[in-house]
């Protein structure tokens, strides 16, 4: 494929809505990039528009299709009750099974002499697993005889890599240049009384009892802490820290614990949410989308993984670990890792042990954590590599 039929041909992505924000979040980034960054026309296919417009708020979940920032988005109905006209690519995001529908026109136009159907690429979650180098860009033969290729994300050069808008670093950079930035931020959010001297953690967790074990390990900080979190799955840890019901706080709303100030914040968009992680101290994220926005912030996090059946999630977050580890000092690997791992095991007296250990390391861990997005990228994103794959296929 030349770059004149990628630029004037369009691409189908299909997302099914799994986690709220996760899954979508991760494509409508991609699906962005690939509309801005390479003039692909991307029609977004999605079959939960209430969950999408938490994170893209002009978005109107009762219109069956509507374009922003150059992306048509498409209400993904079952059946398919929007009339699907085949492109060069066709992807399904995270394992979604495409409409059978979709399936259809590809087997009709596979046994149309002189036709080819699109390109059918299954996008997988992120992973830093080794097994992941030896099965992306494989291909599987489908029943109807069709190749669906499997793209794999990965932080190595023999991956689909990591999305990463062209300019991101630049701007984040540009962004924590000026401490004057961080606190017009908060101001805007109506989060109030955070000093610049303050530490401020941005929390977006998986219910987990280590949470209210930092918190209230936090009260009795010397310093005052700020802890930055929406309403959702994060705060349903901390119900009985809280001095009403959850559904009764609002956006900006505070509750003062000794030296820790909880902060409830209001959802943001993507762009919002990047600044709000470039802005604070420690990240505190979950899933995969959120998680590789912490990396791009270069600011020490925590990752809350997704859990899984006999624990397989923390196999996946070691695998992380060794890869994001292999530079630092080892008495920081050591902390930090243990702090991960503590977090997501829900120790509760490990994680606080740990969190402690962390304060006397936290420079070289900073200075580690803003060397990490050079060496992430390995020299292409995942747009790049999506459009350098289906240009070489």
């Amino acid at each position: 494929m030349t770059s004149t039929e990628t630029a004037n041909t369009h691409w189908d992505i299909f997302c099914a809505v799994v986690d709220n924000y996760g899954d979508i979040g991760v494509t409508w980034r991609l699906a962005q990039q690939l509309a801005n960054e390479y003039q692909i026309d991307i029609r977004l296919w999605v079959d939960d528009l209430a969950s999408f417009s938490h994170i893209l708020p002009t978005l109107k979940p009762e219109l069956a299709s509507q374009t922003f920032n150059r992306v048509t988005i498409h209400q993904w109905n079952t059946p398919l009750d929007i009339s699907y006209q085949p492109g060069a690519v066709v992807i399904e995001a995270f394992a979604c099974e495409l409409p059978d529908k979709v399936k259809d026109q590809l087997l009709a136009q596979q046994q149309t002499p002189n036709d080819t159907p699109p390109l059918w690429l299954n996008l997988e979650y992120l992973s830093a697993e080794g097994w992941v180098e030896g099965c992306h860009g494989l291909p599987s033969m489908q029943p109807s005889g069709i190749k669906k290729y499997f793209f794999f994300p990965g932080f190595t050069a023999n991956t689909g890599g990591l999305i990463c808008e062209r300019d991101l670093l630049k701007q984040r950079a540009e962004w924590q240049s000026d401490p004057a930035n961080k606190l017009a931020l908060f101001s805007q959010l109506g989060l109030r009384g955070i000093d610049e001297k303050d530490l401020v953690i941005s929390v977006f967790s998986y219910e987990t009892a280590a949470l209210p074990a930092l918190c209230r390990h936090w009260q009795a900080s010397s310093r005052k802490i700020h802890a930055l979190i929406p309403k959702g799955r994060s705060l349903n840890s901390l119900t009985q820290l809280l001095p009403c019901p959850i559904e009764e706080l609002n956006p900006g709303q505070q509750v003062v614990l000794g030296n820790l100030t909880i902060h409830i914040l209001p959802m943001t968009d993507q762009p919002g949410y990047d600044k709000l992680l470039w802005s604070c101290d420690y990240n505190i994220v979950r899933g995969e989308d959120s998680f590789l926005r912490a990396q791009w912030a270069a600011k020490p996090f925590i990752w809350h993984i997704y859990p899984q059946e006999d624990d397989y999630h923390l196999i996946k977050l070691e695998a992380f670990i060794r890869l994001y580890c292999d530079n630092l000092a080892p008495d920081i690997a050591k902390q930090w890792s243990e702090l991960n791992l503590a977090f997501n095991r829900e120790l509760q007296s490990e994680v606080i042990f740990h969190w402690q250990q962390l304060d006397s390391l936290n420079l070289p861990l900073l200075q580690h954590a803003q060397k990490w997005p050079i060496f992430a990228l390995n020299d292409a994103d995942l747009a790049t590599r999506l459009v350098q794959f289906v240009k070489s296929s």
